[in-house]
This record gives C-alpha cells, structure tokens and sequence, in this order.
C-alpha cells in the first residue's frame, strides 16, 4: 500500500517508530497568551511525551475562527482544516478541556462536532482516516464532573476511530464551588503526575504498536 495523503496508513509490516508525532488540541475558552489550566495540564502531558522521543506541538480552539458545523470543511474562512491537517499529521492526539456547569467546555463540543464529519472519511485501505491514531484526554475545573467529562470524550473518540490506552485520561478537580484552578496549584499533586506518566507511557507504546501492525481493513 502507498501512503495516503492524509498521512495514514495500512500497514502490516514493521515500520521505524522513532517518529512519533503528538498533537494536542486545548479547548480553554482563554485566548493565548493569558494563562490557562487546560493549557498547562496539556503542556505537562506533552512534556512527558517530549521526554520519550515523541515530537509535539499544540492549539488553543479559541485562538483559531472554527466555524460550527459538521463537514471538514465549512468555507468562508473556516480554519479547522487546519487543525485537523495537525490531528492527521500526528500518531497522538490529546484533547484538553476544562469543565464548565458540570460538562466540557463549549469548544470541547465544537471540537466533536467537527470531528464527526470524519467517521466517513477514509483511508486508501478503506479504513476509517482517524485508525492508528491514539487519543488521550485531559480534564481540568474546579467543580464536580470530571469522571462524567472523561467519559464523554472517550466515547467520541473512540467512534471516530481513535484508539484510547490504558488509563489514557487523566483530570484535575478543586475543590466545587471555590474558585482555585489548576494553574493556581504550587506543584502538580503526585497521583495527577503518575498518572500523566502511566498514560503517556502507554500512549507511546500503543502508537508504535499500531505502526507494527494497523487495524485490519473492511
């Protein structure tokens, strides 16, 4: 099989694996520059990743005109096609997303909405175009609904296609109805690091296992 534009591919044979590409998408309603907890958490996780050989690079959503809709495409300047070139380019794929009235912030939503237009797409090999990717996830607030946040985007990812590790998610709470953020913490507690650390360690070995041996064609 050629490679596919998209830069997906079916493979059944080995492939290098000291290529990986990250890519993390943050869904913090705060443009850049600002500080922002979904970006710092994100940038934790890359880090790690950073640390393993992988190669990274991230968006704030809001810092881009992505239009509502559900094509890949939505015209009249739209730049998630942008966006989504950086998901199809990268072997992991991280999702960062505070919460907000207890559910994903309104960019985390937009983010799946758009998503969506590619459960049709496809690969050379007739696979769906997001196969072989990894996802992983990241939540941040300070009130409850972090396990329930979690789910939600794992479920979506998983129906575009993407692959989710082993304890790929990992969240952050305060304490509800105060008003401390993540970005406020003077260290990252223990067990947010160790998990950052299980789920990248994961990510890493599943992406290069998919590089091994892809998920069969329909």
């Amino acid at each position: 099989m050629t490679r596919a534009a998209t830069n997906t591919v079916y493979k059944d044979r080995k492939e290098p694996m000291d290529n990986l590409k990250a890519f993390a998408l943050i869904c913090t309603l705060t443009p850049s520059p600002a500080d922002s907890s979904s970006d710092l958490m994100a940038n934790r996780i890359l880090g790690k990743l950073e640390e393993q050989g992988v190669t990274t690079s991230s968006a704030r959503v809001v810092d881009y005109n992505v239009a509502p809709g559900v094509e890949t495409d939505m015209g009249n300047g739209d730049q998630w096609p942008q966006l989504r070139q950086q998901i199809l380019d990268a072997d992991i794929f991280l999702l960062s997303a505070p919460i907000w009235v207890g559910h994903m912030s309104s960019l985390g939503q937009r983010v799946f909405e758009r998503l969506d237009a590619d459960i049709s797409s496809t690969d050379d090999a007739g696979r769906p175009i997001m196969y072989d990717k990894v996802a992983l996830t990241a939540v941040v607030g300070n009130e409850d609904g972090a396990h329930h946040v979690t789910a939600e985007m794992h479920q979506g990812l998983n129906d575009i296609g993407f692959t989710v590790p082993a304890q790929g998610g990992v969240y952050w709470v305060g304490e509800a109805m105060q008003t401390v953020d993540f970005k406020d913490l003077d260290e990252m507690p223990d067990v947010v690091a160790s998990t950052i650390s299980a789920m990248t360690a994961n990510a890493v070995h599943l992406a290069k296992s998919l590089k091994v041996a892809s998920y069969p064609a329909p």
